[in-house]
């Protein structure tokens, strides 16, 4: 599958940016969704995840309650609500793809780890200033 993402850009802290990231090439409901991210200097990390159906996400813990994922199968598209950014959100965010027969409702570690996921999008850059 092919992924796009978009929406990123420079934000306040305090602030709020909506990502997108469209699909194609394959069948998108067949994938869980997640969203990572690259700060300089650091290793991607985990952000949030959304199982095939959109009846389960999780995130991790810096970011519960400010950032929300949701899909909408229909339009083939994953998306990443962020508010109350904080400076330390800063980095370039990737939407991946990761096929719903390996865990169907990201029950295990594997949803959140950066190598379990085959597809991945070019990423756009998320900035927070302070």
């Amino acid at each position: 599958v092919q992924l796009q993402a978009s929406g990123g850009g420079l934000v306040q802290a305090g602030g709020s940016l909506r990502l997108s990231c469209v699909a194609s090439g394959s069948t998108f409901s067949s994938y869980n969704m997640g969203w990572f991210r690259e700060a300089p200097g650091k290793e991607r990390e985990f952000v949030a995840v959304i199982t095939w159906s959109g009846g389960n996400a999780y995130y991790r813990d810096s970011v519960k309650g400010r950032f929300t994922i949701s899909r909408d199968n229909t339009k083939n598209t994953v998306y990443l609500q962020m508010d109350s950014l904080k400076p330390e959100d800063t980095a370039v965010y990737y939407c991946a793809a990761r096929p719903r027969r390996r865990d169907y409702y990201c029950s295990g570690y594997g949803c959140r780890d950066p190598v379990s996921y085959d597809d991945w999008g070019l990423g756009t850059l998320v900035t927070v200033s302070s």
